[in-house]
């Protein structure tokens, strides 16, 4: 796999395989802000090959990660992020995503419109010229990576328990949630991670 790659919004989970060592460092960014932040137009076309000025600091990057210093790796991806500047801010969409943040994704759209001071229209349009997805795929892959998450670190948790904390309107409403993003029901998955 070239060095380096993107992968957009993963509502499914990933696998990669190698015959021999792999080592990946990934750097995550919100579906709102990649796009801008890179430079590059948004889409949904799964893995993307870059050609892009980030690819100079690969001689570098892989001489620190060669040597064992991968604090040094990710601090210098880390100095190249800190001191690039995205091309346009959309004040609309920076709102919308700080709000969508601090409810980890369980505001309903037209609170993420309000929070943004715009119209749902005007913010799905903007949010999906922004990140190629609408406000509410976002939100709800937020949520399952809550539930996902939980599961993994307690695979004991209460789901119905776990559905009221995160906002769904029941079990059943995470259930087809989580099934729906990892193809799996929230319960496959806690007894697949207690194993």
């Amino acid at each position: 796999m070239p060095s380096p790659f993107l992968m957009g919004l993963l509502n499914q989970p990933v696998v990669l395989s190698t015959d021999g060592r792999l080592d990946v460092i990934g750097i995550r960014c919100y579906p709102w802000t990649v796009f801008d932040l890179l430079g590059l137009p948004p889409g949904k076309d799964g893995l993307r090959l870059l050609a892009h000025p980030v690819a100079q600091l690969q001689d570098a990057f892989q001489a620190q990660v060669a040597a064992g210093r991968i604090e040094d790796a990710v601090a210098l991806l880390a100095q190249y992020f800190l001191h690039t500047q995205p091309a346009s801010v959309d004040s609309t969409i920076y709102k919308a995503g700080l709000a969508m943040l601090a409810a980890q994704g369980a505001l309903a759209v037209s609170e993420v419109a309000a929070a943004a001071h715009a119209t749902v229209r005007t913010l799905e349009r903007k949010f999906k010229q922004s990140s190629g997805h609408t406000v509410k795929d976002v939100a709800g892959l937020m949520r399952f990576e809550q539930a996902r998450n939980r599961l993994w670190t307690e695979p004991e948790t209460s789901l119905a328990a776990l559905a009221q904390a995160l906002g769904y309107t029941d079990q059943s409403h995470l259930s087809r949630e989580f099934k729906r993003y990892s193809g799996m029901t929230p319960a496959a998955f806690a007894r697949e991670r207690q194993r």
